[in-house]
């Protein structure tokens, strides 16, 4: 049951995506519905020597449309989708941030790396020109609190301000650290969610030396394939996913569309491996359950889940694992898909986009299909949504579930707006 003095409802009044299937959110909830995927071939840097040399780039995102020229260059990439992807998602909700109401508004986004592109590039030029190479902008653009700083410094919002790291729970976390800061009454609104740009030589030379990436290059499209027999790893993939979240008397009384509750919120730790989940899948089964008792219902009343689903064998194992354990016979009743088997692993921003697909899940009755599902896993044997979208007009409540390194895990409890 709810905690006390948590019981201030909580409601999303705006969203907004940038991912590789679109730099909003209408045409990458359309790329996703219909089974589109947005990997391909990477194109920022020369993969020659490289073992994989596919990902998911976000294309054809221009800055300018959304940040002064002059502020451009002052940040990373990840803070460009971050700063975007809260414009889009404030204009959206209709919330308009005034001095009355600034010190009620606040701003929690994340990264799961943060500024490693600025990071690289910087460490060129100080190898070849030396130190004053350096431009006085290099730390605060790499820094993964300035995407939060930044997006409060554009709006004015001077409320709780601050990032979650959590890995690939970063954006679930971060949103769900905002729901309970409005639930405690810290806050009114919160602008939440995730952002990651890591589509780099490093991260994917890190990755490729962990084994943990697809090495599908000749079908990039296809490398993708959460709970298929298939996998081979993840996609590395980047863009934002950003939730205006309001106290609910709050959001009536401004006369806002409200498009779905954030009802409840759990995490939990492995305490088992660095990399590899706990393959008792004790932790997902936490961090599930917890979300489930936080929102005050039963895991009977769960309709979808918007799976973690990285399409690496002991998540993919795992996950199916804590779903049958926490669902008992109900597992094979629930629809489950991962959006990642389109846009790939956005890492930390990976939570936020995802959100953002469970809300308009819930909101539409849309289901989003595991696509590249050819030859499912003996052991993966639950309802993944098979490369097709359903329509099922009876999701009342979603979870949407993210694991990451350092065993971390998060959870949120998404419930279809019926009125108060």
């Amino acid at each position: 049951m709810k905690k006390p003095g948590c019981d201030r409802r909580v409601v999303v009044t705006g969203y907004s995506m940038i991912t590789p299937l679109g730099n909003d959110a209408r045409s990458s909830w359309e790329g996703m519905l219909y089974g589109r995927s947005g990997i391909g071939l990477i194109t920022r840097f020369d993969t020659g020597g490289y073992a994989t040399k596919i990902a998911g780039e976000v294309k054809g995102f221009d800055p300018e449309n959304f940040i002064d020229k002059k502020e451009i260059k002052k940040m990373d990439q990840f803070i460009h989708y971050a700063y975007a992807c809260s414009k889009m998602a404030l204009k959206q909700s209709g919330l308009s941030i005034t001095p009355e109401n600034a010190h009620r508004v606040g701003v929690w986004i994340g990264a799961g790396i943060g500024g490693l592109m600025t990071i690289e590039k910087y460490h060129s030029l100080l190898m070849e020109g030396g130190p004053k190479k350096i431009s006085p902008f290099f730390i605060p653009m790499l820094l993964v609190n300035l995407a939060p700083g930044q997006v409060s410094i554009m709006t004015g919002a001077k409320g709780p301000n601050a990032s979650t790291v959590s890995a690939c729970s970063t954006g679930t976390n971060s949103i769900g650290d905002a729901f309970k800061i409005i639930a405690r009454g810290d806050a009114d609104a919160m602008i939440a969610g995730g952002a990651e740009s890591t589509v780099t030589p490093l991260c994917i030379a890190g990755f490729n030396a962990m084994k943990a990436l697809s090495t599908n290059n000749a079908e990039p499209e296809k490398a993708s394939r959460p709970f298929d027999k298939k996998r081979d790893g993840f996609v590395v993939s980047e863009g934002s996913g950003i939730l205006i979240l309001e106290e609910l008397e709050n959001a009536v009384k401004r006369g806002a569309e409200i498009i779905a509750e954030i009802a409840g919120y759990g995490f939990s730790s492995d305490a088992y491996h660095l990399s590899t989940p706990d393959p008792n899948a004790e932790g997902a089964y936490y961090s599930m359950k917890n979300a489930i008792e936080d929102a005050g219902i039963r895991p009977e009343d769960v309709d979808y889940i918007n799976a973690h689903g990285t399409s690496t064998y002991y998540n993919d194992l795992n996950e199916t694992k804590a779903i049958k354990t926490l669902f008992g016979g109900n597992a094979k009743r629930l629809k489950i898909s991962s959006i990642k088997s389109m846009i790939g692993h956005a890492l930390g921003a990976a939570g936020g986009i995802e959100a953002v697909a469970t809300v308009l899940t819930v909101k539409t009755g849309m289901i989003p299909p595991t696509i590249n599902m050819e030859e499912p896993d003996d052991e993966c044997d639950l309802d993944y949504v098979p490369n097709i979208m359903q329509k099922d007009g009876n999701i009342r409540y979603a979870l949407s579930n993210s694991f990451g390194f350092g065993g971390t895990n998060a959870t949120l409890v998404i419930k279809k707006w019926e009125g108060k």
